[in-house]
């Protein structure tokens, strides 16, 4: 009875990840395509500065690259653990519990990863509005996608 009070938790959580991994997905999706059409151009003739980074764009400070690179590989892993946690809260049982734990938990780390890049950002102090956007979600996101887990967990006892 305590298992199946946890499937609306996990269902809610599920929604919210996955409302917040688009809105990341979108934010990041749009700083990395200014970067392309925006980034660093060196024309023929001309060497490469001294201190270049591959990893440029135009908007933010030193962490933005690799902040919106990881935030773009965690939102994918995400919205992959989404579509697995469907699949278990659908059946919710122990047999469909390691495949949505699994992948969730790989996009928990990845998140966490992307968080880490999010707080040196805040550090560094020079980002616009959507950056702060995003980093707001990896933050929170970094939370919501490990009581998702913990929740997902209450159907290991029921077997069918």
């Amino acid at each position: 009875m305590a298992n199946d009070q946890m499937k609306p938790i996990a269902t809610l959580l599920l929604g919210l990840n996955f409302c917040m991994y688009v809105i990341v997905l979108g934010i990041g999706g749009w700083a990395m395509n200014r970067a392309i059409d925006h980034g660093f151009v060196i024309g023929p003739g001309f060497d490469l500065p001294a201190h270049f980074s591959p990893i440029y764009f135009p908007m933010g400070n030193a962490a933005t690259g690799f902040f919106v690179t990881f935030a773009l590989i965690a939102g994918v892993a995400g919205v992959g653990s989404l579509i697995t946690g469907v699949n278990h809260v659908r059946s919710w049982t122990s047999e469909s519990l390691p495949s949505a734990a699994s992948v969730a938990s790989i996009a928990w780390a990845l998140t966490v990863l992307a968080m880490g890049f999010a707080c040196k950002e805040i550090q560094l102090n020079v980002r616009n509005s959507r950056l702060k956007t995003m980093e707001a979600f990896m933050i929170i996101l970094s939370a919501t996608q490990l009581f998702y887990i913990a929740a997902i967990h209450g159907a290991a006892s029921i077997r069918r």
